[in-house]
């Protein structure tokens, strides 16, 4: 009798401890983590409120103008968060810079990065990426009266562009000749090139078209037009949140077939003139 009420208690303990892990577990499950089910930005998304890591210095793009943001990646920003069921006034907005992106949604500071994004591999290994929602191309931006033809008249001339991005590290590894300058934003390049401390900016072409266009330096810019690399644009999320990365690609292609993808164009980088591109949904990333 001793043994079997022992071999009870011991087995009522045992489901205690078994009924306490699972709930610990569910507890875990339910939190903010990014991993799969809903725990990662489509859970997030469910209380109405996202954090968008976006730029603030790129007209066109992504410009602050006191507490308001304006761009095409806002505007791409504002379909995402609709198609996860989040109002524009759940949106919260904070400005990223080209080296802290990855660090941004590593510490969950930010939940979705749309920032002129380019994927690439080296990033794949810190993030996850939805898109391409655009591709660009680097060029340079230079005065119209620059003798500066394309990346083979780079030698000997001071070059500005963002640490962290992947057109200054394009310079340092195939164009050792130039002289690199690096800021923490491309507002401080274009300054520096009006001033006359450097020869050229270079980022991808459609940012330096939103630069050159901008009141203050009509007629002073030019973009050279030879663009000499191919910028998959993403949208950056934790590394492990496939659910989020996959959701947001099933965003992009309905945007791509409703019309909400040309209208964010036409009422941002449209008004340059540039028609709306086409959004290739056959391209988009197989998330992991």
């Amino acid at each position: 009798m001793r043994i079997t009420r022992l071999a009870a208690t011991f087995g009522a303990m045992a489901l205690v401890l078994a009924g306490a892990a699972c709930g610990g577990s569910s507890d875990k499950a339910g939190g903010s983590g990014s991993g799969g089910g809903a725990s990662g930005i489509v859970g997030k998304a469910a209380g109405g409120k996202l954090t968008f890591g976006v730029k603030a210095d790129q007209p066109g793009l992504g410009l602050q103008t006191g507490s308001t943001y304006t761009g095409f990646d806002i505007e791409i920003s504002k379909i995402i968060a609709k198609g996860l069921g989040v109002p524009e006034s759940g949106i919260t907005w904070k400005t990223t810079v080209s080296a802290n992106r990855e660090a941004y949604i590593q510490q969950g500071q930010v939940d979705v990065v749309v920032a002129t994004y380019t994927i690439n591999d080296a990033r794949k290994q810190k993030v996850n990426f939805a898109g391409p929602y655009y591709v660009a191309g680097q060029d340079l931006l230079v005065p119209v009266n620059s003798t500066i033809t394309g990346p083979e008249s780079l030698t000997g001339k001071k070059v500005c562009s963002v640490s962290g991005s992947t057109p200054a590290k394009r310079i340092q590894t195939d164009h050792k000749d130039a002289q690199l300058q690096q800021f923490d934003s491309y507002s401080k390049c274009v300054t520096a090139l009006a001033g006359g401390q450097v020869d050229a900016v270079t980022t991808d072409d459609i940012i330096l078209a939103g630069y050159a266009s901008q009141p203050q330096y009509a007629g002073k810019f030019k973009v050279v037009g030879k663009p000499f690399s191919t910028e998959p644009y993403g949208i950056g999320v934790k590394k492990d949140d496939t659910a989020g990365c996959n959701k947001i690609n099933d965003i992009l292609k309905a945007a791509a077939t409703d019309g909400s993808y040309k209208k964010a164009w036409e009422d941002t980088l449209g008004k340059s003139g540039k028609p709306a591109p086409e959004l290739d949904t056959s391209k988009l990333t197989n998330c992991s």
